[in-house]
């Protein structure tokens, strides 16, 4: 019996320390995971990865035109499952000058007979041009409110840095239209 009893205290307690391991190696891996996101988004914004772009104005400062290139820009939109628009550019692709501004629009309608508020999230592709594309003026700055079948043009007004290498002859700008607002779940 007291062999028994040594035994079952032994199990008990090699099965506590187990579950502490447990414990300990789940809350890890949450902070692990937790702290990954801004580690992610700043190596994005860095690097040019996943095309994220940096988010910030461009300055407008003089840059010498580049009239001898020609690089595509292709517009592209894309719902969120379940956002109640209607979301499209106006024009699905320009031939630009790196170093020109240029300003295009998008059309978004709301569906819904209720008002909601939306977020679009730009994205550059291929990664590398997401550095060279400057956006000045982007209805992606700021949240838009949408009242019950109200429908608008949004304004992008951007330019492609010169500095864009020179393989680089066609850039995506996509939206991601998502809402926001309680009854969205955003």
């Amino acid at each position: 019996m007291a062999d028994y009893c040594k035994q079952t205290t032994a199990t008990s307690n090699s099965n506590r320390r187990l579950v502490r391991r447990l414990l300990l190696l789940t809350v890890g891996m949450f902070g692990f995971g937790f702290a990954m996101v801004p580690f992610y988004n700043v190596l994005c914004q860095i690097t040019g990865l996943n095309g994220k772009t940096s988010g910030q104005l461009a300055f407008v400062e003089p840059v010498v035109v580049d009239e001898s290139r020609v690089v595509t820009v292709e517009f592209v939109s894309n719902l969120h499952v379940g956002a109640p628009w209607e979301f499209a550019p106006k024009v699905a692709r320009m031939d630009v000058h790196p170093g020109r501004f240029y300003q295009t629009h998008f059309l978004a309608k709301n569906l819904a007979n209720v008002t909601i508020t939306g977020q679009a999230i730009p994205s550059v592709a291929p990664g590398l041009a997401a550095s060279h594309f400057k956006k000045i003026e982007c209805f992606c700055f700021s949240r838009q409110l949408f009242h019950a079948g109200e429908s608008r043009e949004m304004p992008v007004t951007f330019r492609i840095d010169p500095d864009l290498p020179v393989e680089v002859r066609t850039v995506t700008l996509s939206y991601t239209f998502f809402r926001i607002d309680e009854e969205g779940g955003n």
